[in-house]
């Protein structure tokens, strides 16, 4: 039986860039070092935190390349490998086997909009082709569709490592559903806001933005919510809310790599049709993070 084993911490992880729009892979390797010492169990790359629809395939196998060396077999790569075309889905999720990924995400067809009977041909063909475990992806926000847990339940009962999804809904009752319908499958929050709701109806961890800024503090409270101390860890979600939500408040990996390149990690570089936070947001994002600063110290 397979399992994720990817710990309850995923970060899904920015790609740094140069002024000139490449990949900063010197700020690659400072990026990574700092997310395991702040409690990463596990990076996701070339997801959309990744600006993944603006790299080119060799830009994503050359990044897969470069993190496996620094990482050196620390914490697991979960790879972005997700299409609306099948035959690219596979295809790509083939070529992050052979480069070594852990496993791959693969998010539900967009544009196309396919039923479940489709998205349920679309996966199959994406799990048979592999050997390794696959993360499913829902987010109808992003891709303007569903997959339902009972689709869910029949792709983990025909193919053993569909194994794991990410659950970007925005909604609690998809978790409770999955967890009623498909227990095999394990639940990652895709929201840093539901984290803590989330792992009280079952989920397993969270694929998390904001532990790029707050990785110790997100582990503490899972590690609290798991250990039944329920009110130190509401105390953290309340502390780390408006965070979450100011991460979001101009598009996504906008305001975190602002707040990295505050830190010194990576420069706030984006590539277009993406820009970078106006005035006053990154008015805001550095009165929270001097108040996080400020509450660490």
């Amino acid at each position: 039986m397979f399992s994720s084993q990817f710990g309850q911490l995923i970060t899904a992880m920015v790609t740094p860039f140069r002024e000139d729009g490449e990949i900063d892979y010197a700020a690659l390797e400072k990026l990574l070092e700092h997310l395991i010492k702040t409690g990463s169990q596990a990076v996701l790359i070339t997801g959309t935190t990744g600006e993944n629809p603006t790299l080119t395939h060799d830009e994503e196998w050359e990044l897969l390349r470069t993190s496996k060396e620094i990482i050196k077999g620390r914490i697991p790569i979960v790879f972005g490998a997700g299409s609306n075309s099948t035959k690219t889905a596979v295809a790509t999720s083939l070529k992050a086997q052979e480069e070594g990924a852990a496993a791959v995400m693969s998010v539900c067809p967009y544009y196309n909009k396919p039923n479940q009977s489709g998205m349920f041909e679309h996966f199959s063909a994406v799990a048979s082709a592999i050997k390794l475990p696959v993360m499913l992806y829902n987010n109808p926000g992003r891709t303007c569709i569903s997959i339902e847990p009972d689709t869910i339940a029949s792709l983990n009962k025909k193919h053993s490592n569909i194994c794991c999804i990410k659950e970007s809904s925005g909604s609690l009752d998809p978790i409770a559903l999955i967890k009623i319908k498909a227990p095999g499958v394990e639940v990652y929050c895709g929201d840093d806001n539901l984290t803590l709701p989330s792992l009280a109806v079952g989920a397993k961890g969270v694929v998390s933005v904001a532990s790029h800024v707050v990785g110790r503090e997100i582990s503490t409270l899972i590690e609290n919510i798991l250990s039944g101390k329920v009110q130190e860890a509401a105390k953290i979600h309340i502390q780390l809310f408006p965070l979450f939500k100011a991460l979001f408040s101009s598009p996504s990996p906008g305001p975190v790599k602002y707040l990295l390149s505050q830190l010194g990690i990576c420069k706030p570089y984006l590539r277009l049709p993406l820009t970078e936070p106006a005035e006053e947001v990154r008015n805001t994002l550095n009165k929270l993070l001097n108040e996080i600063v400020a509450h660490k110290d």
